[in-house]
């Protein structure tokens, strides 16, 4: 091994290893904010900042989610990926921003964050180590509450209930490290690491006391993902599977995915959330845009009363030219 590899690994491999360790220090049971896609593998910075400008295009994926149709209040998301390699005092990095916005009910959620990845090669493939320092803001209508006169388990002046809409945000941060290799891509993000507890105010300027205050702590979470690419021999085709694994360190879920990907065009695949859903896809590449389409039919209790879940993404990508006659060009297995 390189004298220079064995440098940047005792470098980088104990820092994000303590990051992570912080992660899971703190077992403790908080609301879990972050929201669910499908389409996973086509935002992978969405949960792992180390996987901004993993390849040498600027790289722009925008979607929505309307989750469990037919159910009012139901999940409404938005998310907005952003990222590019950049090369500075001679090392490889990768740049990005990250934006989330999800209305459940009465609640809606903005994060927003900026990505910095340090980039090297080890192994035959390229390791990362990224970070994500941003902000999560909240609000609840609190005035948009309405309690029957006549329910006789709640009460209009519970104190517990905010009696004016409120709002608060706290400074966010996330971290996460990944490995691209050609048989195989794999990465570890945590998302919340310093547990970030949000006051919520009243934006009524009269209102005082408790009941202008109240307290929001977002929950650290752990995601694991990876895939492959494997060419199917003397043919346009190639099975492409996938998987995502997230731990709140009190609930733990995973999902499968496998695609089947003709002439680098169109794709079609199946997937499975565990205890949760069926997912079917259909995605388009068209020179350099992506258009995904996926929809869950739920198989938990709730799928009595919805319809199912459906989720569009959509993506451009930019080709760079790093220089150095290729140099430090790496194929990658997601694009490949």
């Amino acid at each position: 091994m390189k004298t220079s590899t064995c440098r940047h690994i005792h470098r980088i491999i104990p820092a994000i290893a303590m990051i992570l360790a912080v992660a899971m220090a703190s077992p403790q049971a908080n609301a879990q904010i972050d929201a669910q896609f499908s389409q996973y593998y086509e935002i992978p910075a969405y949960y792992n900042p180390a996987a901004a400008g993993e390849i040498d295009f600027v790289n722009i994926h925008g979607g929505t989610r309307q989750q469990w149709v037919g159910i009012e209040n139901a999940p409404s998301t938005f998310v907005l990926t952003a990222d590019m390699p950049l090369k500075l005092f001679g090392k490889r990095f990768g740049i990005g921003l990250m934006v989330h916005q999800e209305s459940i009910g009465l609640y809606k959620t903005m994060n927003l964050g900026i990505q910095m990845a340090y980039r090297f090669k080890l192994f035959g493939g390229q390791f990362s180590a990224g970070l994500q320092l941003g902000l999560l803001d909240q609000s609840f209508k609190g005035t948009d509450i309405y309690i029957p006169d006549d329910d006789d388990f709640h009460e209009s002046d519970d104190d517990a209930l905010p009696q004016n809409d409120i709002r608060g945000n706290a400074f966010d941060i996330g971290a996460g490290i990944w490995y691209t290799h050609r048989l195989f891509w794999a990465g570890v993000g945590a998302t919340h690491l310093n547990s970030p507890t949000l006051t919520m105010k009243s934006d009524n300027a009269g209102s005082s006391g408790t009941q202008g205050d109240f307290e929001f702590q977002a929950g650290r979470t752990l995601y694991f993902t990876a895939g492959s690419n494997i060419k199917i021999k003397n043919t346009l085709f190639e099975v492409i599977p996938t998987m995502l694994v997230k731990s709140d360190f009190t609930f733990t879920t995973a999902e499968l995915t496998a695609r089947v990907r003709y002439n680098r065009f169109i794709s079609i695949g199946v997937g499975y959330r565990y205890k949760d859903a069926i997912i079917g896809s259909l995605a388009v590449n068209f020179k350099n845009i992506y258009v995904g389409y996926s929809y869950d039919y739920a198989t938990s209790a709730i799928g009595k009363a919805s319809s199912g879940s459906h989720e569009v993404i959509v993506g451009y990508r930019l080709k760079l030219n790093m220089g150095e006659k290729n140099k430090n060009r790496h194929k990658n297995i997601r694009i490949m």
